[in-house]
């Protein structure tokens, strides 16, 4: 197992982690302007990050592959709709619900997996995905309302890594597809609210301007970090890591910007908490009996 790739994991998921730090200082931008902003500049870096590896060629011919526009256009969908909401959650005062997302998320893949991949749970693994279940149901029942940004947060995110998993292309190459599909809508909103007079970048200060422009940046690096961690390390270290995100939000929600977790979200967290914990703990056990039985044969 590769150090250098639990490196590049953690370095991604603290990213992520910090992520409500960039968007609280962005939050006069409406949430539908900075996702934009964000599609535009992402799209730039990777069109330099590509040009620099020489390649383009590479690209010409993997967009030759059937499936590959339909896949990625609605991959590129669910990944918009999924940063518009981390957007307004994290704008809105709901870091804590956010973070809550991304902590379902994991067993929601899972479960996606079963019904679209057709994969076999092992038995113990049925018990944290009904934790979690109801975990959720029990907030709903209690706040009288569904915590929609988390499931949406996980529904979304969920069904693009269940897309991408599928998918032909690599992590660059499909990030910089799904960009480019992103493109035009981007453009022709940002060229709207400048028309109208309401644009944020070059008319508001100079931090505001500034952060638009590096948002780019701020999105591609975590998400090429996560793609070397993932051909470097196991899945299940990888599965492991990837809570380091949603503890770096919750942490921020609760510590810096006073989010309010009252007894019944630490009810209903604690559930997920050890669903999690539980799911985890089976899978590293189970991967070290398997590693175990392949070094004695």
């Amino acid at each position: 197992m590769s150090n250098r790739g639990i490196l590049y994991g953690i370095g991604a998921y603290l990213m992520w982690g910090f992520f409500p730090l960039y968007f609280k200082a962005l939050q006069s931008v409406p949430a539908l302007e900075i996702m934009f902003h964000r599609v535009v500049w992402c799209f730039l870096f990777l069109v330099g990050v590509i040009l620099v590896r020489k390649e383009w060629p590479n690209l010409k011919l993997e967009l030759r592959k059937p499936r590959v526009l339909p896949i990625y256009t609605l991959a590129a969908v669910l990944l918009a709709t999924n940063w518009l909401v981390y957007i307004f959650g994290v704008n809105s005062g709901q870091v804590i619900e956010t973070s809550l997302g991304y902590f379902i998320n994991p067993l929601f893949s899972v479960a996606l997996g079963v019904i679209f991949l057709r994969e076999k749970l092992r038995p113990l693994q049925w018990l944290p995905i009904g934790m979690a279940a109801g975990g959720v149901i029990y907030l709903t029942i209690q706040y009288s309302t569904l915590p929609w940004i988390a499931l949406a947060l996980a529904f979304t995110f969920g069904l693009y890594g269940l897309l991408k998993k599928i998918a032909p292309l690599g992590a660059l190459h499909g990030l910089s597809l799904e960009s480019t599909i992103l493109l035009l809508p981007a453009l022709g909103y940002l060229l709207f609210v400048e028309s109208q007079g309401t644009a944020a970048f070059g008319h508001v200060s100079w931090t505001v301007t500034l952060l638009l422009a590096l948002i780019g940046v701020v999105t591609a690096i975590p998400l090429l970090l996560f793609a070397a961690a993932a051909r470097a390390i196991p899945l299940y270290v990888l599965g492991i890591l990837q809570y380091i995100a949603p503890t770096g939000q919750f942490l921020l929600g609760v510590l810096v910007f006073g989010e309010a977790f009252t007894p019944t979200r630490v009810i209903g967290f604690t559930i997920i908490w050890l669903a999690l914990l539980l799911y985890s703990v089976e899978s590293f056990l189970v991967h070290r009996r398997v590693s175990i039985d392949a070094a004695a044969s």
